[in-house]
């Protein structure tokens, strides 16, 4: 770890010095990959004299800002407002396990139409995840979450009341779509207002409330019918609703807005009434300056030589975290368990006892071990788990040590789920959050959740018919995809604990370079 820091110091210092060499009079080379200006391009673009400010002073100022390093009672309640919306997409996904056996006896379904009202879920999350950068860039991070639960309330009554498939499957879809734009904007927020030191703690709290919601509604899924599932699932909403109106917008969103006055009264808010909070606010000002000399870069220009490396991180990471299975085996964990001869019930309350504090531990170590390590950790985690499902299942088809199966399978799924909940799950949010500059995260991020939805709703969907067909095949293929996972974090991946997002965007930046 001190030689890959060592290594990225050396990266960058090398950087700066061959920059000054060849452009003596252009000290002016954004962090977040912006092409070289012409003095005369830059004075068109900004009517301050952004020439006096370089990189190097803007990181400078970011390193020795103690005022951001303040963890005040705002941050923490705007923090724990905007993760309660992860809650109710822990819901939202844990329901479709508890409530299977219910509602496949009331309504009659197949197998293909339950997978059809699980899976649209994600159908719903890649809508939304469309136009969730746009949204979040127009409304506001917080107008943003309101917006998110419109189409929450609405879906949850919708399932509540469903007579049939159709409006089972509506109520789902609407469901999906607020979930995709939290999925978004709620990293993307906390992002934006938590002190470089605790982001990623802060951030993996996400991942945190969604794992209290999946265990909420896999412990209740055993008691109360489905329909009462989906009014425990409405009420949280209805609470988030009221609580965003008690937090700030992001302090980042508004200076990007140009509305430098609220961004100074949100970051004197956050960060506490007795800091100076000038310098870090004119840090933000100058940045977001910098990154507007291009322009707000639209999907098609995405695809340069300079956006390359933080774009093959954010999708890469999304594309293996769906492949690996994650998706399928929380959405039905209670199919593996009866597939494999042990009873639902008490595996998915053992799960819903563990990933809650395993996710905890997650959340207080993030930023302690780093990213990779816990990433690492969780793939290895994951496949191994997921290889002891692909022997569980193949000694199940050829009938050997029947009485073991159920262990195994047990021993697999809760492996699998809270692996998953410790790093893979929400890491590579907050890895999504951190690496993208102002001036193309919008594009950006609605790429990388696109991709997380897609493939999530690939899997969701295919899942059902896959444990038919070759339980044990499809497994392996799963412990593959998270051996691969570990190469890709291991040779792509840097390490961002402890740096600002500045700090970040110009490693990632000089990297390319």
């Amino acid at each position: 770890m001190d030689r890959q820091k060592s290594m990225e110091k050396g990266l960058l210092r090398k950087s700066l010095s061959i920059r000054e060499r060849k452009f003596p009079n252009e000290d002016l080379f954004l962090e977040t990959g912006l092409s070289r200006k012409s003095p005369r391009d830059i004075t068109k673009k900004s009517p301050r004299d952004i020439t006096k400010k370089s990189p190097r002073d803007i990181i400078k100022k970011s390193q020795n800002d103690d005022g951001e390093c303040r963890v005040t009672a705002t941050v923490f309640l705007s923090t724990f407002v905007a993760v309660s919306g992860s809650f109710c997409t822990g819901c939202g996904a844990g329901f479709s396990s508890g409530a299977q056996s219910g509602i496949t006896k009331d309504l009659s379904l197949s197998v293909a139409e339950y997978s059809m009202f699980g899976s649209i879920l994600t159908l719903g999350g890649l809508i939304g995840a469309v136009f969730s950068g746009k949204v979040a860039d127009v409304l506001g991070r917080k107008r943003t979450m309101l917006f998110c639960e419109a189409f929450c309330l609405t879906g949850w009554l919708a399932v509540a009341l469903a007579q049939d498939a159709l409006w089972l499957d509506c109520g789902r879809l609407l469901l999906g779509i607020g979930v995709g734009l939290f999925s978004y904007v709620i990293p993307i927020y906390i992002a934006e207002i938590a002190p470089k030191h605790v982001r990623g703690s802060f951030v993996f709290a996400n991942q945190l409330m969604q794992n209290c919601g999946i265990a909420l509604f896999f412990i209740i899924g055993n008691f109360i019918p489905w329909r009462w599932l989906a009014i425990v699932g409405f009420v949280p909403c209805v609470l988030h609703v009221f609580c965003l109106f008690f937090i700030p917008e992001s302090p980042r969103w508004l200076a990007k807005k140009g509305r430098d006055k609220e961004c100074r009264s949100a970051l004197q808010r956050l960060r506490g009434p007795d800091v100076d909070i000038s310098r870090e606010a004119s840090t933000i000002r100058d940045t977001i300056e910098l990154s507007e000399l291009d322009g707000e870069t639209r999907m098609a220009e995405l695809f340069q030589r300079r956006y390359a490396y933080p774009l093959l991180i954010g999708v890469g990471l999304m594309f293996l975290q769906q492949l690996s299975g994650s998706s399928g085996v929380t959405y039905y964990a209670s199919s593996l368990f009866q597939k494999g001869g042990f009873p639902s019930a008490i595996g998915t309350s053992v799960i819903a006892t563990i990933m809650v504090p395993k996710a905890m531990l997650g959340t207080i170590i993030v930023d302690k071990l780093g990213r990779r390590t816990l990433l690492m950790s969780s793939c290895a985690a994951m496949g191994l788990s997921a290889l002891l499902l692909s022997v569980s299942y193949g000694f199940q088809s050829f009938g050997i040590l029947p009485d073991l199966t159920p262990i195994l399978t047990c021993i697999g799924v809760l492996g699998h789920i809270v692996s998953f909940a410790m790093g893979m799950g929400g890491l590579p949010w907050i890895i999504m959050a951190e690496i993208f500059p102002m001036n193309v995260k919008v594009s950006a991020g609605t790429l990388v959740t696109v991709t997380n939805w897609l493939f999530g709703w690939v899997i969701t969907y295919t899942f059902n018919f896959m444990l038919q067909w070759n339980a044990s095949g499809m497994f392996f293929i799963f412990s593959m995809v998270s051996t691969f996972s570990i190469v890709f974090i291991y040779f792509l991946v840097p390490e961002t604990k402890g740096r600002s997002l500045e700090e970040i965007q110009a490693l990632l930046s000089n990297f390319v370079q």
